[in-house]
């Protein structure tokens, strides 16, 4: 065996001298913007929404679009997601995680065009909108056809994300009130989820990881029977998220 042959192509020899001119060898790539697209989903009366403007590109005209804003060449992918969110909304206390990249060929009508989606899950009155330009309001997921670009694609793929992070980390209890009674707790759940969730087994599991205070309260002025109320306990949540593990439903 030729030893030469045993040893890894990345270990030989390179054929030509290093390339001195970084600038140069990225200024010969092809030119492909960057966009970056909040995805922001909000609970409220039992739905879930997403945050929407209609699209201000006529070959769009009157379809929903998500808030987007090309990436400037100083900054971070992070920062173009905030900065996209308080522009559009005047928000800067909503916490956003990137989801995916999404670079189909086709995807934009300009020509091509990556956009990087990053994607938040807040509670809708505790989070004021402060800008409603381009008719900016929130939408039922459910409800949602033909959008611009491929944010339809964008927002689904955008929702399975959610449903296994919140399977994954306990991000639902930033959407129930302090209080909360077990039913508030499945009702928030199964919206999410999509799904219809077997009570006994629910609760089960939840009380399983002992996570959950017993206020030894008890709900008023319910049209049903009054269940009691709890706390997530989330500095021993803290302390103990090795015990927090995907909630398999």
């Amino acid at each position: 065996m030729n030893t030469t042959d045993a040893i890894s192509p990345l270990l030989r020899k390179r054929s030509g001298p290093l390339i001195a001119d970084a600038k140069s060898l990225v200024a010969s790539y092809p030119a492909v913007p960057i966009t970056v697209d909040c995805v922001i989903f909000g609970f409220e009366e039992n739905e879930l929404k997403v945050l929407l403007i209609r699209s201000d590109l006529q070959h769009f005209e009157g379809k929903w679009s998500l808030l987007g804003d090309i990436l400037k060449e100083t900054e971070e992918l992070e920062q173009a997601a905030y900065r996209i969110l308080l522009q559009r909304t005047g928000m800067n206390d909503v916490f956003l995680e990137q989801v995916k990249a999404f670079g189909s060929p086709n995807r934009h009508p300009g020509g091509r065009v990556i956009t990087i989606a990053y994607c938040s899950l807040l509670n809708i009155k505790h989070h004021e909108l402060k800008i409603y330009d381009n008719e900016l309001h929130w939408h039922n997921v459910k409800n949602l056809n033909d959008m611009a670009f491929d944010h339809k694609e964008v927002v689904d793929e955008s929702y399975h994300w959610l449903q296994k992070r919140i399977q994954e980390h306990p991000l639902a209890f930033n959407l129930l009130p302090e209080k909360f009674s077990l039913r508030e707790l499945q009702n928030l759940y199964e919206v999410i989820l999509g799904v219809e969730l077997d009570r006994r087994n629910f609760r089960k599991k939840f009380f399983s990881m002992d996570f959950l205070i017993d206020l030894d309260e008890y709900e008023e002025d319910v049209p049903h029977r009054p269940g009691k109320l709890y706390k997530f306990n989330f500095e021993k949540y803290e302390k103990n998220k090795k015990k927090w593990f995907a909630i398999d439903f």
